[in-house]
């Protein structure tokens, strides 16, 4: 989620059409139940201790990040199949895309890798060895 030069501004409902090198189809969330106990962590840490696995906390909850750009994305990150794609696709509500802004800016956490998450944890139980 990276920042990208702005594109000059589109009728939200042509708007994926004329991206290029996309950001938002090069990734997918998944919320998840928010982690409590020290079991809880202990499986995100074994998660985003694969590589291109990411964890996040926005207003929204607590979300795994998983770096998997679409197999339809072209080249220049339009998106292959535009015309004929999924439905999910279709049903993305884009009035508000990472072309507007950085999704991570929204982030009250953000763990990369289990090495920021094992500090993490370090810092929020005091017996985690």
């Amino acid at each position: 989620m990276g920042r990208r030069a702005p594109d000059l501004p589109v009728a939200t409902d042509d708007k994926c059409r004329g991206c290029r090198g996309s950001v938002c189809c090069t990734y997918i969330t998944q919320k998840i139940p928010a982690p409590r106990t020290r079991g809880d962590f202990d499986h995100l840490l074994w998660q985003v201790a694969h590589r291109g696995v990411e964890l996040f906390k926005d207003s929204g909850g607590w979300h795994l990040l998983l770096r998997a750009p679409c197999d339809q994305l072209l080249p220049d990150g339009r998106c292959g199949i535009y015309d004929s794609r999924l439905q999910v696709c279709r049903d993305y509500d884009n009035a508000w895309c990472e072309r507007d802004e950085p999704a991570a800016r929204h982030f009250s956490l953000h763990f990369t890798d289990h090495a920021s998450l094992l500090a993490y944890c370090r810092s929020r139980f005091e017996r985690w060895r």
